[in-house]
């Protein structure tokens, strides 16, 4: 036990509150640039080699020279300070050359305050539980650094023991807070984003295999949450972006939407499916609703296309309560979407005439020509899979008549490419299709790979129909769950076929979805705990109102505080001494002679004293008080000699 005599300069404290530091800004390695984190690493290791040899710690105007390099280094990489790249940079760079100057007990205290900010602004970046855990850590490291600095006492063990406590009383109280306390968020005008920063998804635009690049991401997009039945995996088609616009090879919007007005509304049939949405971050503003989508929330607005766009800030997660039917009737076609839906970038090939008429998309129903070309896709060597050749020139003609090798994006564009050829109004959908059912938490997980683009074709009295002719070639692309863990460069393979290897992947499976299903949750309830979810939870308990959400929080806080009072200030009592208990008895005896021990009278001078009155029990007396003077105060007591003392004093009699 080292008495602390300056916290400033304890060897203890500062390797202690160094390696908290170390912890805090660790995790940043993964979002900050590598300049500013091998500057801050640079100088947290020289006060590492300072806390032994003070003489190599930086002069007054090496501090200086180190401050211009860390705000030129921020600017440089960051163009500023605002945002929240430039902000945590900020604050990682200040943390870092604070620690250069640790001269009192005050530097000490504000580097640790620094750090709290720090460990803070990890949740700009990832709101996981693991890493809630992981701060929820670094920050009872701090705490406890905290109480190293204030204690006589350096002893990591009880520090970190003492902060473990602290931080478990409070959190009661916090998460009555969280759920009780109004939500307070920032308005729009006030949020820094950084849009530089790309995420994978879809575009707003396609070209044959550009789809490919997301079939083998395992990233996020949603969660799907049904009130009810889920529906079939061939009827989740989850609907994005409509491209109607072509040049032969790249496929983009139409340009011009404003004839939604003149759109005639969609008519609905069938069993209609409830479901709670819950959209990661994206790039754009989309919302990915269950084809077709029939009731939503205002801050949503369906386009010309029936794709689903959203007001609000798609830059954090978000959840949307939606009713979609998959049977529909979407009526007439406007002019402005059948020029659009007809147009080809130039006159079509003899090849690609010559197929249509062979397949009687001159002669014959839209209907008859659409189920021709989809048997001939069935029927001739054509080929689905995840790595298709390059078509650099003529990508539709090259895979219909020479590679016969694509995905969903070269069968979709092919698709509507004859069919306007042949007259018939079609456009390119895109999406996402199917997702992983999630058998713990009972929803649907869809990510990246499930990133499909299907077609559209106007047909008389049934407005736009869908027609996939990914299903033709491939069908257990549609009709199964496909795990991109079983997905190859080649296509699909089947999982192990031993018993032992498909016992081991269904556990890893199930322990995956156990997980999947912690996290949906905390994302929902915690992360995603908003103005609206907080009012739809505290209106099951009748708390529809401020004024009563304020009396309940009182409430709860006032519980809450009484209780870890009772818990701070009862005191445990002292167990017994069963020594004392035994030898008690004796004296008990001997009062009944009377005589009794005096307050300061020691156990042997009472012994020498009885001995005089009662010189017959003098030999009972030795023994009793040096078993007794043994077992209370020798360095070795043990169950024997109690036993023994125990004995000697039942069989004493005066």
């Amino acid at each position: 036990m080292a008495m602390i005599t300056n916290p400033a300069h304890n060897k203890e404290i500062l390797i202690f509150l160094l390696s908290s530091i170390g912890l805090i800004v660790l995790p940043h390695v993964a979002h900050l640039h590598w300049g500013v984190f091998g500057f801050f690493c640079l100088l947290l290791a020289w006060r590492f080699i300072g806390i032994w040899k003070p003489e190599r710690l930086p002069t007054f105007p090496i501090i200086i020279l180190l401050i211009v390099c860390g705000m030129a280094i921020l600017y440089i990489q960051h163009r500023g300070f605002l945002g929240r790249d430039g902000g945590t940079s900020l604050f990682v760079i200040a943390l870092g050359l604070k620690l250069m100057e640790i001269k009192t007990e005050r530097d000490l205290y504000l580097i640790n305050y620094l750090a709290f900010i720090v460990a803070a602004s990890q949740f700009l970046y990832e709101q996981s539980i693991l890493m809630a855990a992981y701060i929820l850590f670094v920050c009872c490291v701090l705490l406890a650094t905290l109480v190293y600095i204030n204690s006589y006492v350096a002893q990591t063990s009880v520090a970190l023991k003492k902060a473990a406590v602290i931080v478990a009383q409070a959190i009661p109280m916090a998460i009555a807070v969280f759920i009780l306390f109004p939500r307070v968020e920032a308005p729009r005008w006030l949020l820094f984003n950084d849009e530089h920063q790309a995420r994978m998804g879809l575009s707003d635009s396609m070209e044959p295999g550009s789809i490919t690049d997301l079939g083998m991401s395992d990233e996020l997009v949603f969660r799907v949450k049904f009130a009810g039945a889920i529906p079939p995996a061939k009827q989740r088609y989850w609907r994005g972006p409509v491209l109607t616009q072509t040049d032969g090879k790249k496929w983009t919007q139409a340009k011009d939407l404003t004839y939604q007005q003149h759109l005639d509304k969609p008519t609905f049939s069938g069993i209609p499916y409830q479901y709670t949405l819950l959209l990661e971050p994206q790039e754009k503003n989309w919302v990915f609703a269950l084809d077709m989508p029939a009731d939503y929330p205002s801050q949503l607005r369906k386009n010309a296309n029936y794709q689903l766009i959203t007001s609000e800030d798609h830059n954090k997660r978000t959840e949307y309560k939606l009713t979609s039917y998959p049977t529909y009737n979407t009526g007439y076609l406007t002019k402005t979407e059948y020029k659009d839906a007809r147009q080809l970038p130039g006159s079509p090939s003899d090849n690609i005439k010559q197929l249509v008429t062979q397949l009687h998309g001159f002669d014959s129903a839209p209907d008859v020509f659409i189920n021709q070309l989809l048997n001939h896709f069935r029927q001739e060597d054509f080929y689905y899979t995840l790595t298709p050749p390059l078509m650099e020139e003529n990508p539709i003609e090259t895979f219909l008549f020479e590679t016969r090798y694509g995905f969903c994006s070269h069968y979709a564009s092919a698709f509507v490419y004859l069919m306007r050829v042949a007259d018939i109004p079609a456009r390119v959908v895109t999406g996402y299709q199917g997702g992983e059912f999630n058998e713990v938490g009972n929803f649907l997980e869809i990510k990246q790979a499930d990133a499909h683009a299907w077609t559209e074709v106007w047909l008389d009295k049934q407005g736009w129909v869908r027609v996939d002719p990914t299903a033709a070639i491939a069908p257990e692309r549609i009709e199964k769950n496909i795990d991109i863990n079983s997905l190859v460069s080649g296509g699909l393979i089947s999982y192990a076929s031993s018993d032992t290897g498909q016992a081991a992947f269904n556990l890893l499976k199930q322990a995956r979805q156990l997980w999947s299903n912690v996290d949906y949750n905390w994302q929902r309830w915690v992360i995603n705990y908003n103005n609206a979810n907080q009012a739809s939870f505290l209106s099951s308990f009748g708390i529809v109102d401020f004024k009563t959400m304020v009396y309940w929080m009182m409430g709860f806080v006032g519980i809450i505080t009484a209780i870890l009072s009772l818990f701070l200030l009862y005191q445990r009592p002292k167990p017994k001494d069963r020594t004392l208990i035994v030898y008690n008895r004796f004296l008990k005896k001997l009062a009944k002679a009377e005589l009794s021990k005096n307050t300061s009278e020691g156990a042997r001078d009472f012994a020498e004293r009885t001995k005089l009155i009662l010189p017959k029990q003098a030999a009972n007396i030795d023994e009793i008080t040096a078993a007794f003077i043994d077992q209370r105060y020798g360095s070795k007591p043990s169950a024997a000699v109690l036993k023994q003392l125990a004995r000697l004093v039942s069989l004493f009699k005066i």
